[in-house]
Protein backbone atom coordinates (compact mmCIF):
# COMPACT_ATOMS: atom_id res chain seq x y z
CA UNK A 1 0.00 0.00 0.00
CA UNK A 2 1.38 3.44 -0.93
CA UNK A 3 2.23 5.95 1.77
CA UNK A 4 -0.67 8.24 2.68
CA UNK A 5 0.44 11.87 2.87
CA UNK A 6 -1.75 14.92 3.46
CA UNK A 7 -0.29 18.27 2.46
CA UNK A 8 -1.82 21.49 3.85
CA UNK A 9 -1.15 24.78 2.06
CA UNK A 10 -1.33 27.79 4.38
CA UNK A 11 -1.07 28.29 8.14
CA UNK A 12 -3.84 30.84 8.77
CA UNK A 13 -7.12 30.60 10.70
CA UNK A 14 -8.04 27.27 9.09
CA UNK A 15 -4.65 25.93 8.06
CA UNK A 16 -2.98 26.13 11.48
CA UNK A 17 -5.63 24.23 13.50
CA UNK A 18 -6.12 21.79 10.61
CA UNK A 19 -2.42 20.86 10.59
CA UNK A 20 -2.53 20.34 14.35
CA UNK A 21 -5.70 18.25 14.27
CA UNK A 22 -4.38 16.06 11.44
CA UNK A 23 -1.08 15.62 13.28
CA UNK A 24 -2.83 14.55 16.48
CA UNK A 25 -5.12 12.03 14.75
CA UNK A 26 -3.10 10.88 11.76
CA UNK A 27 -2.79 7.28 12.97
CA UNK A 28 -6.54 6.94 13.55
CA UNK A 29 -7.22 8.50 10.14
CA UNK A 30 -4.80 6.19 8.34
CA UNK A 31 -2.36 8.99 7.47
CA UNK A 32 1.38 8.34 7.44
CA UNK A 33 2.67 11.89 7.12
CA UNK A 34 1.53 15.52 7.33
CA UNK A 35 3.35 18.25 5.42
CA UNK A 36 2.48 21.94 5.34
CA UNK A 37 3.45 24.85 3.13
CA UNK A 38 4.39 28.25 4.52
CA UNK A 39 5.35 30.87 1.98
CA UNK A 40 7.05 33.62 3.99
CA UNK A 41 9.66 33.20 6.76
CA UNK A 42 8.59 35.58 9.56
CA UNK A 43 10.25 35.77 12.95
CA UNK A 44 6.86 36.73 14.44
CA UNK A 45 5.50 33.32 13.37
CA UNK A 46 8.50 31.25 14.42
CA UNK A 47 6.69 29.92 17.50
CA UNK A 48 3.69 28.75 15.45
CA UNK A 49 5.74 26.95 12.82
CA UNK A 50 8.05 25.47 15.44
CA UNK A 51 5.10 24.05 17.40
CA UNK A 52 3.56 22.50 14.29
CA UNK A 53 6.88 20.81 13.52
CA UNK A 54 7.13 19.51 17.10
CA UNK A 55 3.65 18.02 16.71
CA UNK A 56 4.95 15.96 13.80
CA UNK A 57 4.18 18.00 10.67
CA UNK A 58 6.95 18.69 8.13
CA UNK A 59 7.67 22.17 6.75
CA UNK A 60 7.53 22.92 3.02
CA UNK A 61 8.26 26.20 1.23
CA UNK A 62 9.22 27.69 -2.12
CA UNK A 63 12.89 27.19 -3.10
CA UNK A 64 13.68 30.89 -2.80
CA UNK A 65 12.44 30.93 0.84
CA UNK A 66 14.61 28.04 2.08
CA UNK A 67 17.45 30.24 3.33
CA UNK A 68 15.06 32.60 5.11
CA UNK A 69 13.58 29.73 7.11
CA UNK A 70 17.03 28.31 7.86
CA UNK A 71 18.03 31.69 9.29
CA UNK A 72 15.12 31.25 11.72
CA UNK A 73 16.40 27.77 12.63
CA UNK A 74 13.48 26.17 10.79
CA UNK A 75 14.42 23.48 8.29
CA UNK A 76 12.12 22.98 5.24
CA UNK A 77 12.20 19.39 4.04
CA UNK A 78 10.61 19.73 0.59
CA UNK A 79 9.95 22.36 -2.05
CA UNK A 80 6.43 23.32 -3.09
CA UNK A 81 6.32 21.09 -6.18
CA UNK A 82 7.98 18.16 -4.42
CA UNK A 83 5.38 18.26 -1.64
CA UNK A 84 2.44 18.35 -4.05
CA UNK A 85 3.93 15.50 -6.06
CA UNK A 86 4.34 13.35 -2.91
CA UNK A 87 0.90 14.11 -1.47
CA UNK A 88 -2.07 11.77 -1.51
CA UNK A 89 -4.32 14.78 -0.83
CA UNK A 90 -3.68 18.53 -0.91
CA UNK A 91 -5.82 20.80 1.30
CA UNK A 92 -5.51 24.43 0.23
CA UNK A 93 -6.18 26.88 3.09
CA UNK A 94 -4.84 30.03 1.47
CA UNK A 95 -6.61 33.45 1.43
CA UNK A 96 -9.45 34.21 -0.97
CA UNK A 97 -8.55 33.73 -4.62
CA UNK A 98 -5.17 32.09 -4.01
CA UNK A 99 -6.65 28.60 -4.12
CA UNK A 100 -7.90 29.20 -7.67
CA UNK A 101 -4.47 30.54 -8.68
CA UNK A 102 -2.79 27.48 -7.17
CA UNK A 103 -5.22 25.24 -9.05
CA UNK A 104 -4.17 26.80 -12.35
CA UNK A 105 -0.46 26.97 -11.48
CA UNK A 106 0.02 23.62 -9.75
CA UNK A 107 -2.99 21.35 -9.35
CA UNK A 108 -4.32 21.23 -12.92
CA UNK A 109 -1.13 21.31 -14.91
CA UNK A 110 1.42 19.44 -12.83
CA UNK A 111 1.87 15.74 -13.59
CA UNK A 112 1.40 13.96 -10.26
CA UNK A 113 -0.50 11.10 -8.67
CA UNK A 114 -2.38 13.08 -6.01
CA UNK A 115 -5.86 11.63 -5.39
CA UNK A 116 -7.51 14.99 -4.92
CA UNK A 117 -7.40 18.66 -4.01
CA UNK A 118 -9.55 20.48 -1.46
CA UNK A 119 -10.11 24.24 -1.13
CA UNK A 120 -12.01 26.29 1.44
CA UNK A 121 -15.22 28.34 1.47
CA UNK A 122 -13.91 31.42 -0.32
CA UNK A 123 -12.98 29.40 -3.43
CA UNK A 124 -16.40 28.98 -5.05
CA UNK A 125 -16.08 27.05 -8.31
CA UNK A 126 -12.88 25.24 -7.27
CA UNK A 127 -14.71 21.90 -7.27
CA UNK A 128 -17.82 20.14 -6.03
CA UNK A 129 -19.10 21.87 -2.86
CA UNK A 130 -19.02 19.64 0.20
CA UNK A 131 -20.10 19.66 3.85
CA UNK A 132 -19.78 16.66 6.14
CA UNK A 133 -23.16 15.08 6.87
CA UNK A 134 -24.96 17.15 4.24
CA UNK A 135 -24.02 15.80 0.81
CA UNK A 136 -21.67 12.85 1.39
CA UNK A 137 -23.88 10.76 -0.88
CA UNK A 138 -23.12 13.12 -3.78
CA UNK A 139 -19.38 12.32 -3.74
CA UNK A 140 -18.42 10.24 -6.77
CA UNK A 141 -15.38 8.01 -6.43
CA UNK A 142 -12.98 8.50 -9.34
CA UNK A 143 -14.76 11.65 -10.54
CA UNK A 144 -14.55 14.25 -7.77
CA UNK A 145 -10.87 15.13 -7.72
CA UNK A 146 -11.53 18.77 -6.80
CA UNK A 147 -13.68 19.58 -3.77
CA UNK A 148 -14.62 22.87 -2.09
CA UNK A 149 -15.43 22.79 1.61
CA UNK A 150 -18.12 25.42 2.09
CA UNK A 151 -17.80 28.23 4.63
CA UNK A 152 -18.50 27.79 8.34
CA UNK A 153 -21.75 29.77 8.17
CA UNK A 154 -22.87 27.84 5.07
CA UNK A 155 -22.29 24.64 7.06
CA UNK A 156 -24.51 25.98 9.83
CA UNK A 157 -27.28 27.14 7.50
CA UNK A 158 -27.21 23.85 5.56
CA UNK A 159 -27.36 21.79 8.75
CA UNK A 160 -30.48 23.69 9.84
CA UNK A 161 -32.10 23.16 6.45
CA UNK A 162 -31.35 19.44 6.24
CA UNK A 163 -31.99 18.51 9.87
CA UNK A 164 -35.15 20.58 10.41
CA UNK A 165 -36.54 21.67 7.05
CA UNK A 166 -35.94 18.30 5.38
CA UNK A 167 -36.35 16.16 8.51
CA UNK A 168 -38.81 13.81 6.81
CA UNK A 169 -36.56 13.31 3.77
CA UNK A 170 -38.89 15.25 1.50
CA UNK A 171 -37.25 18.22 -0.29
CA UNK A 172 -40.75 19.66 -0.80
CA UNK A 173 -41.26 19.89 2.97
CA UNK A 174 -39.29 23.14 3.21
CA UNK A 175 -41.51 25.89 1.88
CA UNK A 176 -39.23 28.77 2.71
CA UNK A 177 -36.01 29.40 4.65
CA UNK A 178 -34.84 32.86 5.74
CA UNK A 179 -31.53 33.47 7.51
CA UNK A 180 -29.78 36.51 8.97
CA UNK A 181 -26.05 35.89 9.33
CA UNK A 182 -24.85 37.99 12.27
CA UNK A 183 -21.11 37.72 11.75
CA UNK A 184 -18.17 38.40 14.01
CA UNK A 185 -15.86 41.10 12.64
CA UNK A 186 -12.66 39.03 12.47
CA UNK A 187 -11.00 36.02 14.01
CA UNK A 188 -9.08 36.36 17.27
CA UNK A 189 -5.91 35.45 15.38
CA UNK A 190 -6.31 38.24 12.81
CA UNK A 191 -4.78 41.69 13.26
CA UNK A 192 -6.88 43.46 10.62
CA UNK A 193 -10.50 44.11 9.61
CA UNK A 194 -12.03 44.78 12.99
CA UNK A 195 -14.90 47.28 12.71
CA UNK A 196 -15.91 50.12 15.07
CA UNK A 197 -19.67 49.54 14.90
CA UNK A 198 -22.29 47.11 13.47
CA UNK A 199 -22.14 47.03 9.69
CA UNK A 200 -24.99 45.83 7.45
CA UNK A 201 -24.36 43.99 4.20
CA UNK A 202 -25.84 44.10 0.73
CA UNK A 203 -27.54 41.35 -1.29
CA UNK A 204 -25.46 40.24 -4.26
CA UNK A 205 -27.87 37.54 -5.47
CA UNK A 206 -31.40 38.37 -6.60
CA UNK A 207 -32.69 34.93 -5.64
CA UNK A 208 -30.56 33.99 -2.64
CA UNK A 209 -29.43 37.30 -1.12
CA UNK A 210 -25.90 36.79 0.22
CA UNK A 211 -23.45 34.09 -0.78
CA UNK A 212 -24.35 32.00 2.29
CA UNK A 213 -27.76 30.89 0.99
CA UNK A 214 -26.44 30.73 -2.58
CA UNK A 215 -23.60 28.45 -1.54
CA UNK A 216 -26.00 26.29 0.51
CA UNK A 217 -28.36 26.05 -2.46
CA UNK A 218 -25.47 24.89 -4.68
CA UNK A 219 -24.54 22.36 -2.01
CA UNK A 220 -28.05 20.90 -2.05
CA UNK A 221 -28.12 20.94 -5.86
CA UNK A 222 -25.50 18.18 -5.75
CA UNK A 223 -28.32 16.09 -4.23
CA UNK A 224 -30.81 17.20 -6.88
CA UNK A 225 -32.67 19.66 -4.59
CA UNK A 226 -33.72 23.16 -5.63
CA UNK A 227 -34.50 24.95 -2.36
CA UNK A 228 -36.20 28.26 -1.61
CA UNK A 229 -33.73 29.88 0.81
CA UNK A 230 -32.54 33.46 1.28
CA UNK A 231 -29.91 35.04 3.52
CA UNK A 232 -28.89 38.49 4.69
CA UNK A 233 -25.71 39.38 6.56
CA UNK A 234 -24.27 41.92 8.94
CA UNK A 235 -21.12 42.23 11.03
CA UNK A 236 -20.88 43.05 14.71
CA UNK A 237 -17.87 44.58 16.40
CA UNK A 238 -17.05 41.36 18.28
CA UNK A 239 -14.48 38.61 17.84
CA UNK A 240 -16.41 35.83 19.57
CA UNK A 241 -18.69 33.87 17.24
CA UNK A 242 -21.02 34.15 14.28
CA UNK A 243 -24.73 33.97 15.17
CA UNK A 244 -27.57 33.06 12.81
CA UNK A 245 -31.23 33.97 13.14
CA UNK A 246 -33.32 31.48 11.18
CA UNK A 247 -36.94 31.17 10.11
CA UNK A 248 -38.11 27.93 8.47
CA UNK A 249 -41.59 27.38 7.04
CA UNK A 250 -42.56 23.74 6.53
CA UNK A 251 -45.47 21.72 5.20
CA UNK A 252 -45.34 19.16 8.01
CA UNK A 253 -46.01 20.48 11.50
CA UNK A 254 -43.70 19.74 14.44
CA UNK A 255 -44.21 19.87 18.17
CA UNK A 256 -41.40 21.24 20.33
CA UNK A 257 -40.78 17.75 21.71
CA UNK A 258 -40.47 16.32 18.19
CA UNK A 259 -38.17 19.17 17.17
CA UNK A 260 -35.82 18.67 20.12
CA UNK A 261 -35.73 14.91 19.49
CA UNK A 262 -34.78 15.54 15.84
CA UNK A 263 -32.01 17.92 16.84
CA UNK A 264 -30.70 15.61 19.57
CA UNK A 265 -30.50 12.71 17.10
CA UNK A 266 -27.97 14.55 14.90
CA UNK A 267 -24.47 14.08 16.39
CA UNK A 268 -23.21 17.15 14.53
CA UNK A 269 -25.73 19.46 16.23
CA UNK A 270 -25.13 20.71 19.76
CA UNK A 271 -27.86 22.19 21.94
CA UNK A 272 -27.30 24.84 24.58
CA UNK A 273 -29.32 26.74 27.15
CA UNK A 274 -26.82 29.57 26.86
CA UNK A 275 -27.74 32.83 25.14
CA UNK A 276 -24.39 34.63 25.23
CA UNK A 277 -21.90 34.00 22.43
CA UNK A 278 -19.08 34.57 24.91
CA UNK A 279 -20.24 31.65 27.04
CA UNK A 280 -20.48 29.28 24.07
CA UNK A 281 -17.06 30.47 22.88
CA UNK A 282 -15.66 29.89 26.36
CA UNK A 283 -16.97 26.31 26.38
CA UNK A 284 -15.11 25.64 23.14
CA UNK A 285 -11.97 27.20 24.58
CA UNK A 286 -12.16 25.02 27.68
CA UNK A 287 -13.42 21.73 26.23
CA UNK A 288 -12.81 21.72 22.47
CA UNK A 289 -9.74 20.55 20.57
CA UNK A 290 -7.44 23.57 21.04
CA UNK A 291 -10.58 25.67 21.41
CA UNK A 292 -12.50 24.17 18.48
CA UNK A 293 -15.95 22.62 18.60
CA UNK A 294 -16.37 20.43 15.50
CA UNK A 295 -20.20 20.48 15.44
CA UNK A 296 -21.99 22.06 12.49
CA UNK A 297 -24.01 24.35 14.76
CA UNK A 298 -24.84 25.13 18.39
CA UNK A 299 -28.58 25.86 18.73
CA UNK A 300 -29.83 27.99 21.62
CA UNK A 301 -32.93 26.14 22.84
CA UNK A 302 -34.43 29.13 24.76
CA UNK A 303 -34.63 30.98 21.43
CA UNK A 304 -36.68 28.31 19.62
CA UNK A 305 -40.28 29.28 18.87
CA UNK A 306 -42.89 27.44 16.80
CA UNK A 307 -45.61 29.36 14.94
CA UNK A 308 -48.47 28.53 12.59
CA UNK A 309 -49.39 25.36 14.45
CA UNK A 310 -45.83 24.01 14.33
CA UNK A 311 -45.27 24.70 10.62
CA UNK A 312 -42.92 27.63 11.17
CA UNK A 313 -39.82 27.73 13.36
CA UNK A 314 -37.80 30.76 14.47
CA UNK A 315 -34.64 30.74 16.54
CA UNK A 316 -30.97 31.56 16.97
CA UNK A 317 -27.84 29.44 16.75
CA UNK A 318 -24.07 29.89 17.00
CA UNK A 319 -21.46 28.95 14.40
CA UNK A 320 -18.57 27.12 16.13
CA UNK A 321 -15.62 29.08 14.75
CA UNK A 322 -14.25 27.20 11.75
CA UNK A 323 -14.64 23.87 13.53
CA UNK A 324 -17.23 22.57 11.06
CA UNK A 325 -14.95 23.47 8.13
CA UNK A 326 -12.08 21.62 9.82
CA UNK A 327 -14.22 18.50 10.18
CA UNK A 328 -15.35 18.63 6.55
CA UNK A 329 -11.77 19.20 5.33
CA UNK A 330 -10.61 16.10 7.19
CA UNK A 331 -13.65 14.12 6.08
CA UNK A 332 -13.07 15.06 2.43
CA UNK A 333 -9.37 14.21 2.63
CA UNK A 334 -10.08 10.86 4.28
CA UNK A 335 -12.77 10.09 1.68
CA UNK A 336 -10.29 10.73 -1.16
CA UNK A 337 -7.85 8.24 0.41
CA UNK A 338 -10.33 5.72 1.86
CA UNK A 339 -13.70 6.12 0.10
CA UNK A 340 -15.05 2.87 1.54
CA UNK A 341 -13.98 3.34 5.16
CA UNK A 342 -13.72 7.08 5.79
CA UNK A 343 -17.00 7.13 7.75
CA UNK A 344 -15.48 4.85 10.38
CA UNK A 345 -12.11 6.61 10.42
CA UNK A 346 -13.46 10.09 11.13
CA UNK A 347 -15.36 8.81 14.14
CA UNK A 348 -12.00 9.04 15.87
CA UNK A 349 -12.80 12.78 16.12
CA UNK A 350 -16.13 12.20 17.86
CA UNK A 351 -14.81 13.42 21.23
CA UNK A 352 -15.06 16.92 19.75
CA UNK A 353 -18.74 16.57 18.70
CA UNK A 354 -20.78 17.78 21.66
CA UNK A 355 -24.41 16.94 22.43
CA UNK A 356 -24.73 19.97 24.65
CA UNK A 357 -22.75 23.14 25.30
Amino acid sequence: MSKKIVHVVGTGTIGEPLIGLLSDYKSDLGIDEITFHKRTPLSSEHAKVSRLIKRGARLVTDPEAFEGFKELNLEPVFSTIEAIDRASVVIDCTPKGVGHKNKVKYYHNFDHNTAGFIAQGSETGFGKPYARGINDSALQQGEDKFLQVVSCNTHNLSSLVKTIGLHNGDPENLIDGRFVMIRRANDLSQANDFIPAPEVGSHSSERYGTHHAKDAANLFKTLGYDLNIFSSAMKLNTQYMHVIHFNLKMREALTMTELLDILAANPLIALTEKKLASQVFSFGRDHGHFGRILNQTVISTPSLHLLEGGRELAGFCFTPQDGNSLLSSISAATWLMYPNSYEQKIQSLSDWFFDEV
